[in-house]
């Protein structure tokens, strides 16, 4: 259960960082709605290829407890995983729209 809790807030923070990254370049912004889907999945993407390495909600509840650093770098990729979609997704754009 926590586990699904630590997986939703990694998507949410994707989602904001997608979004903070549209409003402050404003060249990247595909608008709320737009940069919130690159956001989600961005964060899913990067959690999932880059989370085997160890930063998985799974893993970050192994010992029963919660590892506080791994929590934090999952959500570090999450917020990464956000912008890089973003930017993959505009420099798509203009590569098929030229």
């Amino acid at each position: 259960m926590l586990e699904s809790l630590i997986a939703m807030i990694s998507v949410v923070i994707g989602i904001i960082g997608a979004n903070l990254f549209g409003f402050i370049f404003k060249k990247y912004s595909f608008g709320l709605i737009g940069n919130s889907i690159a956001g989600v999945f961005g964060s899913i993407f990067f959690i999932k290829s880059i989370g085997r390495l160890g930063f998985d909600p799974i893993i970050i509840l192994k010992t029963g407890n919660i590892d506080y650093n791994l929590l934090a770098i999952n959500f570090l990729i999450s917020f990464c995983g956000g912008i890089i979609a973003v930017i993959l997704i505009k420099i798509l754009q203009n590569e098929v729209f030229k």
